[in-house]
């Protein structure tokens, strides 16, 4: 988590979704699996998007950023067999996430504790004793001296930490832009009993060589709202994944990790 003024976390993000993508292949972020639930695919084979489901890919960044604070568990295969998850909850209006994380490798268990993370990076710190709740009450007793910061990595979960706190916008995107810029449909799936278009999203400016596919896969159902994000990482055949669960009406993000002295 990179030292930032209270005036600079409040700062709106107006980043546009050609720019994070863009960001991403930069970062070479990670690609999800489908590890966190079961899906069942109606096998298609993958076309431009329609004017609809462009429509609704362009709302879904919006629904997100309205529907905050938001229930998010991410999964990164960080090689050698370590797995990493975070189930947590992120905040669009401030782009702050807190959670748990719990780290595992081939033979079990290995390391677990609180995570938090902004748009500059994340910090690490042990879950305090005699203190019960869910993570961000949990975070709320440990002050800023207490968290392990530092800034983003190219590695699978840091890459899927900063796409997620980013991935909340306060507007829509442009839906002819993203059907421009190479958005794909590739299929539909369920999720929980819901049915849900799988879309490749737009691609930036080198971020697929050759005009091939996005690194990131969006799963978004008929009311524009967003369930889950995928992301490639190239050499890994492990992706990254980010599941929402809806808004979390009871959540509320500490304020004191971030906190200046």
């Amino acid at each position: 988590m990179a030292r930032r003024t209270k005036d600079d976390t409040r700062r709106p993000w107006r980043r546009r979704w050609l720019l994070t993508l863009a960001a991403i292949a930069v970062c070479g972020t990670a690609a999800g699996g489908l590890v966190v639930y079961r899906t069942v695919s109606d096998e298609a084979d993958e076309r431009p998007v329609t004017s609809d489901e462009a429509s609704r890919l362009a709302l879904s960044r919006l629904n997100l950023y309205q529907a905050a604070p938001v229930g998010v568990t991410l999964t990164a295969a960080e090689g050698g067999g370590v797995t990493i998850r975070v189930e947590g909850v992120v905040d669009y209006r401030t782009h702050r996430g807190v959670g748990r994380y719990r780290t595992t490798g081939a033979s079990g268990p290995l390391d677990h504790g609180l995570i938090i993370w902004d748009t500059g990076g994340l910090g690490l710190a042990p879950e305090p004793a005699g203190v019960d709740g869910p993570a961000w009450q949990q975070a709320e007793h440990v002050p800023r001296q207490g968290w392990s910061p530092r800034s983003y990595t190219a590695d699978p979960l840091d890459s899927g930490l900063s796409l997620v706190v980013q991935l909340g916008a306060d507007r829509p995107d442009n839906p002819l832009l993203l059907a421009q810029s190479g958005a794909r449909w590739l299929g539909r799936d369920r999720i929980d009993g819901r049915g849900y278009d799988r879309i490749a999203g737009p691609r930036a400016q080198g971020s697929a060589p050759d005009g091939g596919r996005s690194p990131l896969t969006y799963w978004v159902d008929g009311d524009g709202a967003l369930r889950r994000v995928t992301m490639r990482m190239a050499g890994l055949g492990t992706p990254t994944t980010a599941d929402f669960s809806g808004h979390d009406a009871a959540a509320k993000l500490p304020e004191a990790p971030w906190l200046a002295g």
